[in-house]
């Protein structure tokens, strides 16, 4: 069965800002996002990928751009079903007006109990994204054999909950996992279990240091916060 590579988008307005973006339009790239797009290319360079698929928003797009650019070629699909949970009414909130919601201790410690207010559950989230990667791997094996290698673009809670699924972990501990942006996972499926070859890897160690100011737990705030993206509360 194939190699997946999960690429967690660059970082965003929404990272940047505090802001839970969700999917909220227009939540574009910044600076630096859009520097570490510019450089996936060449990460990922040795790599004969068959396919990419994207999250519909803006910012996995902007994320495989350069990519793209490079690989005129490479087929892109966007698939919903990796799009980044649905907060419902939390879209759009600060992170720093949700930690003193009650649903919030759940998200962090009982998150298979969690659903958004208007919006998903974390369970849903996690189902509807595994679904995605099991079919893709299989209309990839098809097409392009058993030792294909392609690409999906997304958000940091949805890496989580794949990563999870392969490792057999329960989603009650997906928040012990962390995805920097512009972040790749590496996992290759085999028709007796999935192996997890990379996790979270950027190139560098800079997410490694500690941290300038108070932080809950560590990193970048943004859209996969809630669920504890870059250790994140």
């Amino acid at each position: 069965m194939p190699t997946l590579i999960l690429v967690r988008h660059g970082r965003s307005t929404a990272n940047t800002g505090g802001v839970l973006a969700g999917r909220t339009p227009g939540i574009a790239l910044d600076e630096r996002g859009a520097a570490q797009a510019a450089g996936l290319p060449a990460r990922l360079a040795g790599l004969p990928l068959a396919a990419a698929v994207t999250s519909p928003l803006q910012r996995c797009r902007e994320t495989l751009a350069p990519l793209l650019a490079e690989r005129p070629d490479l087929a892109l699909h966007a698939d919903d079903r990796i799009g980044e949970c649905d907060y419902g009414d939390w879209s759009g909130r600060k992170l720093a007006e949700l930690f003193d919601e009650p649903l919030m201790t759940v998200v962090q410690q009982h998150p298979s109990a969690a659903a958004f207010p208007g919006g998903e559950s974390i369970r849903q989230m996690q189902a509807r994204a595994v679904d995605a990667v099991r079919e893709w791997n299989q209309r990839v094996e098809d097409e392009h054999g058993t030792d294909a290698v392609y690409l999906m673009c997304t958000h940091g809670d949805i890496v989580k909950a794949i990563v999870a699924d392969a490792l057999g972990t329960h989603l009650d501990l997906f928040q012990r996992i962390a995805v920097d942006p512009c972040s790749v996972t590496a996992i290759r499926y085999t028709p007796m279990r999935p192996f997890l070859l990379r996790l979270g890897d950027t190139g560098d160690f800079a997410g490694l240091l500690p941290p300038e100011g108070p932080s809950a737990e560590g990193g970048e705030a943004g859209d996969a916060a809630v669920g504890g993206g870059s250790g994140a509360p």
